[in-house]
């Protein structure tokens, strides 16, 4: 059973299941979040979609660079939630499968790829106080909590 952050399925919506990994991203005593101005803006971890044929490593990588502009290395699994939501980008209703990763901000390429994103160095509290999704802060305090 995979715990649900969120809201619940609403009553006869069809969800479109839609994998995705994220990462949590520690340096330096700090968290690199990326900033999303659209649909609405807010807080999140780097990390996103996986598309047909990728691995989920892959995707990890591809979505840290676009969001971020960094490149990451020292993956772990930390574990998977769900979220069922409306993405207006993708103009459809999913059941995000959300995998999260810790990981460690290797090298800067540039500033992120991936337009209306922006990269953020918070504090750890801090992190947790800007995230807006249950599940992202969630899994953030368990892994500052264990270290």
């Amino acid at each position: 059973m995979i715990r649900r952050f969120d809201q619940p399925p609403l009553p006869g919506q069809c969800y479109r299941r839609r994998p995705g990994v994220y990462a949590i991203l520690e340096r330096n005593g700090r968290i690199l979040l990326t900033h999303q101005a659209n649909p609405w803006p807010e807080y999140q971890l780097p990390g996103g979609g996986i598309d047909r044929g990728e691995s989920p490593v892959a995707a990890l990588h591809r979505e840290v660079r676009e969001e971020t502009g960094w490149t990451i290395g020292a993956l772990r699994r930390l574990g998977i939630y769900r979220r069922f939501v409306f993405m207006p980008d993708y103009d459809i209703w999913a059941e995000k499968i959300c995998t999260i990763y810790l990981a460690r901000p290797i090298l800067r390429l540039g500033p992120p790829e991936e337009p209306g994103h922006s990269a953020h160095w918070a504090a750890p509290r801090e992190a947790v106080s800007l995230l807006d999704n249950p599940g992202d802060r969630t899994f953030l305090l368990r892994h500052l909590a264990r270290r």
